[in-house]
């Protein structure tokens, strides 16, 4: 495609493409009518009794797609993914997706929605990106139900000695909000609630998010609801939701979020959204449950982790699959020459300048994502995502830099051509699945301290010389152990856009150390948080959002929406 030529917006293609009836694309998965909930024409939910039938059903391969690190200059993770799965059916393999639901906070902040791009999109993907099937609603209600139901236990007496000091629990919102991150509640006097400090996390933060997205089934669900810490007593022992007895109400609440939604792509692919943390400060997959039903329904599941490899794809493997039971059979790393210029040195604003110094500079920041894959122990394809701006002399550039090291590699148009555009991709992906055995192992073991547990992601994946833990750092390091806590993984919180925890230090930097200011117990996700640098649970709004552009026209079209 010419450089010049009038692109469509994403928007446009969408609203192009013609849907079958999501019946006939459950059909093409082997649910019948009566085993998927309708929620209009495009979209449904997979029943609780057709899941409960998938569990013993053989399961396909499982493909993670991840990236280097995301700048501003756009990575299309989600896009391959949806191209990727594409592309398989298109040479006849039997292939779905499995991919995150967006927030409405990045949708109208700076972000972007999480549906894809150009030609390899999920579709209705005004819908997804907007409400949905209500799944985040929910999440924010059950969040902010708990809250409400804590600060009641305190007006009524406080028989569990909650210090209102120490409650950990916030409230939520799914929208980019930087005035709820400190607030103050219970003023007006004794009628009006206990007065307190208290804040709002965005809800894609909450720890009920995570919960849900590790969650194997509904019982799963209320054991992990009600393992969650809300709040220390006076003896700062910890105050957990079954203390309070609400893990019934609150898994009420969320009991048709739970089950997965089902939708497809421009070229009819089935997908499965659901659930999305954030992969910087929560571990950035889509459900468990979402997953798993995939692998059931389909030989191949492509799904995809927040960010690079270095936060998403750390998670997946050593949290999301070892709490789930899987075995990922190969990661696919996304990267653009865009990418790679900004990581080695150029501005956005010039990048439509061909520079293949940069862009050998800038690869470092590849390699180390994929020494990282290695260290895992699985297969791996670099998908280089063309841009209409790549010169072919930055093509091939990449390419032999990558053939050069050993890395197989290959070019995707998806975003232009759609699955016709990564049938190179899922041809070379299945080349390595043939050549070469899945010997995947977490990172680290859960007997490790969870000092060490640290220490282990931050050499090996981020490439540090080691960690500095405050003061209260190592206070809490030694609370948990006692606590029993030390047993669990560990969900590191750091900026996405650097392997370190400084966002300036871009590329492949090296002779930096990571500090781990605070730590954080989420003991019904299954993981212990640890905080680095200033990663913020509310982001705020960038000067020019992306809700100035947003509007509806007289027929209910959204306008404006990418």
């Amino acid at each position: 495609m010419d450089v010049n030529t009038k692109v469509k917006s994403d928007i446009e293609i969408a609203r192009d493409s013609a849907m079958l009836p999501i019946t006939e694309i459950a059909q093409q998965i082997g649910l019948t009518n009566d085993e998927i909930e309708l929620f209009g024409k495009y979209k449904a939910k997979i029943s609780t009794e057709a899941l409960t039938k998938l569990k013993t059903k053989e399961s396909g391969k499982v493909i993670l797609v991840t990236a280097i690190n995301p700048t501003t200059a756009g990575e299309g993770k989600s896009t391959v993914t949806v191209g990727l799965a594409d592309a398989l059916n298109k040479i006849g393999k039997n292939a779905m997706i499995a991919m995150r639901e967006p927030s409405l906070g990045p949708t109208m902040g700076m972000k972007g929605g999480a549906t894809g791009g150009g030609y390899a999109q999920v579709l209705p993907m005004e819908d997804i990106n907007l409400h949905f099937t209500g799944d985040l609603h929910a999440i924010t209600t059950a969040n902010n139900a708990l809250a409400a139901l804590i600060d009641n236990h305190m007006q009524q007496g406080n028989e569990l000695r909650i210090d209102q000091r120490r409650i950990v629990w916030k409230r939520a919102l799914d929208l980019n909000d930087r005035a709820l991150r400190k607030v103050v509640i219970g003023l007006g006097g004794p009628l009006q609630g206990v007065p307190r400090e208290d804040g709002f996390d965005i809800t894609v933060a909450s720890e009920i998010m995570a919960v849900l997205c590790l969650a194997s089934d509904l019982n799963d669900l209320k054991r992990r609801l009600g393992n969650m810490v809300v709040a220390y007593n006076y003896d700062r022992l910890p105050v957990t939701v079954s203390d309070l007895g609400v893990e019934g109400a609150l898994t009420l609440l969320l009991k048709e979020a739970v089950k997965p939604n089902l939708v497809q792509t421009i070229e009819h692919t089935p997908a499965l959204i659901h659930g999305g943390p954030f992969a910087n400060i929560a571990h950035g997959c889509n459900s468990v449950i979402a997953t798993t039903a995939a692998s059931k329904l389909a030989d191949y599941v492509v799904t995809e982790a927040g960010f690079g490899a270095d936060l998403g794809a750390e998670k997946f493997l050593n949290i999301k699959a070892r709490s789930a039971g899987f075995k990922p059979e190969a990661v696919v790393i996304v990267a653009t020459i865009r990418a790679l210029k900004m990581h080695g040195g150029m501005k956005k604003t010039e990048l439509a300048t061909e520079d293949l110094n940069a862009l050998k500079a800038g690869f470092t920041n590849l390699k180390r994502h994929v020494e990282t894959i290695e260290s895992f122990g699985l297969p791996y394809v670099v998908a280089v995502n063309r841009f209409l701006t790549d010169t072919p002399a930055e093509t091939n550039a990449l390419l032999d830099l990558c053939k050069a090291e050993g890395i197989p590699a290959a070019l995707t148009e998806v975003w232009e051509k759609g699955g016709a555009g990564g049938t190179e991709l899922a041809e070379q992906l299945l080349k390595v699945l043939d050549e070469k055995e899945s010997n995947f192992a977490p990172l680290y073991d859960l007997s490790d301290a969870l000092e060490e547990k640290i220490e282990t992601i931050a050499k090996m994946v981020y490439g540090a010389d080691g960690v500095d833990f405050s003061p209260k750092a190592k206070k809490q390091l030694a609370e948990f152990e006692e606590n029993g806590w030390g047993v669990l993984p560990v969900c590191m919180a750091k900026t996405q856009y650097s392997l370190s925890d400084d966002p300036s230090k871009i590329g492949r930097p090296t002779g930096f150390t990571i500090t781990v200011r605070e730590l954080k117990p989420s003991i019904g996700a299954g993981f212990i948080v640890a905080l680095t640098g200033e990663v913020m649970t509310m982001p705020g709004l960038p000067k020019m959002p992306a809700a100035l552009k947003m509007d509806v026209d007289e027929h209910g079209n959204a306008v404006g929406l990418f």
